[in-house]
């Protein structure tokens, strides 16, 4: 009877104890922050539905225990940990608990990624594909022709990297006009911009706007770096005036274009002025890069924090184990603040230098990030640069702030309290 009792007991322990979900804990006993993201995005490739415990060590991610997905986390070198009923249930109440700033948004889907790019290599790298291709986070890539023809409305998620989206080739004129590769981008992107019947690239760029714009009024999601972020803008206001030089596009630019910028047409940026020196690397006044007068030691943002229960969306965007960021550079660096709609919401900043480094807004039925600089991991990148190695940079705050906006489009929906 004894022995009959103690295997009951057994049984019953065992029953209580037994795992049933999964942790990926997302605070500084995480050895590979970025992977960690890719997981979340195979569970739910596969299906799965993922928790994204929000200011829960971390931001980390529990989903239901399962072999095969404990084997991924080895094999990608993400730790874990396996969770019994009473400590998940003992998670889920500690969350919920209104005194505290922590919330459940649940993962149900994985978003179908485009990445805007070129077909032709460039003399650099993308901060976005290179931590997609780290967290095997799969994408597809699409250009003008594929923008043009409509192919946006297959995805949930869109990324443009330091484009230049006013057809001026990145100002890089000064600079890089003898530079073969530089000729090259110039001839494709006139042979393509023939081929799609304009006349000039800059037009081309500015019905590739549009479309994109199209793209976020009707529920999409758009995340965007460096120059990709202001020259969309710019690109936008300019929609009924040429703001390009001769050796950009032919012939002079209009004269009387800054009165003729049209704001309303912008996602994020008002009132700048334009630079209309072709000489020059900025495109206006919106990029702080010349004016800033940092020392690159004291180049730190700061990520406000926003309540979770409230303000979901911020929350999700800017989950992290580190909330000081380190400064980066980029053709576009930092936002002057004082160009920046009323409405957008800052999420990073440095307040010393007036400037913010993170933003994010709503267009139509989607929404929009704009995120300054070029690489998280490399202070001041040239042209020509080998790429970061991200197996150097597992842990890497600034590239968590991308993957953020990765599965971001994942969440199930919530209304929004403010």
């Amino acid at each position: 009877m004894k022995k009959y009792l103690l295997a009951l007991i057994l049984l019953l322990l065992a029953f209580v104890t037994k795992a049933t979900s999964l942790l990926i804990p997302m605070d500084e006993v995480q050895k590979d922050h970025l992977k960690s993201y890719g997981i979340a995005f195979w569970i739910l490739k596969n299906a799965g539905e993922v928790d994204w415990l929000l200011n829960y060590r971390g931001g980390s991610f529990m989903t239901t225990y399962g072999k095969q997905i404990e084997d991924e986390c080895k094999i990608r070198g993400v730790s874990y940990e396996v969770l019994p009923d009473a400590k998940v249930t003992a998670i889920l109440t500690g969350v919920s608990d209104p005194s505290v700033n922590m919330d459940v948004v649940k993962l149900q889907k994985a978003p179908k990624m485009a990445v805007y790019s070129p077909k032709n290599k460039l003399p650099w790298d993308d901060a976005v594909t290179l931590v997609l291709k780290y967290a095997e986070i799969p994408y597809d890539v699409v250009y003008d022709e594929e923008v043009l023809k409509g192919d946006l409305s297959k995805y949930d998620w869109l990324h443009m990297h330091h484009e230049d989206f006013t057809g001026q080739y990145s100002k890089f004129f000064a600079a890089f006009r003898f530079q073969p590769w530089y000729q090259d981008d110039v001839k494709k992107q006139e042979e393509t911009a023939h081929k799609l019947g304009f006349k000039k690239v800059s037009q081309t760029k500015l019905a590739v706007v549009q479309r994109i714009h199209d793209f976020c009024n009707a529920g999409g999601f758009l995340f965007a770096m460096c120059s990709g972020t202001d020259t969309f803008d710019i690109a936008a206001a300019a929609a009924k005036t040429d703001i390009c030089e001769t050796m950009f596009d032919g012939d002079a630019a209009d004269s009387r274009a800054q009165g003729k910028l049209d704001f309303n047409q912008t996602f994020a940026f008002q009132n700048f002025q334009l630079d209309m020196n072709p000489m020059s690397h900025q495109f206006s006044d919106i990029d702080m890069t010349n004016f800033r007068q940092v020392d690159r030691t004291r180049d730190f943002f700061t990520l406000f924090d926003f309540s979770a229960k409230w303000d979901v969306v911020p929350s999700m965007l800017t989950q992290n184990h580190d909330k000081v960021i380190k400064g980066f550079m980029g053709l576009t660096t930092a936002y002057n603040k004082a160009r920046i709609k009323p409405d957008v919401t800052v999420m990073g900043e440095m307040k010393t230098g007036n400037e913010a480094r993170y933003i994010h807004g709503d267009f139509g039925k989607g929404q929009w990030t704009f995120y300054g600089g070029h690489d998280p991991e490399d202070y001041q990148h040239a042209v020509g640069d080998p790429p970061t190695d991200l197996k150097l940079h597992p842990n890497s705050p600034g590239y968590r702030l991308i993957l953020n906006n990765v599965l971001f489009p994942a969440a199930k929906k919530k209304k929004q309290k403010t």
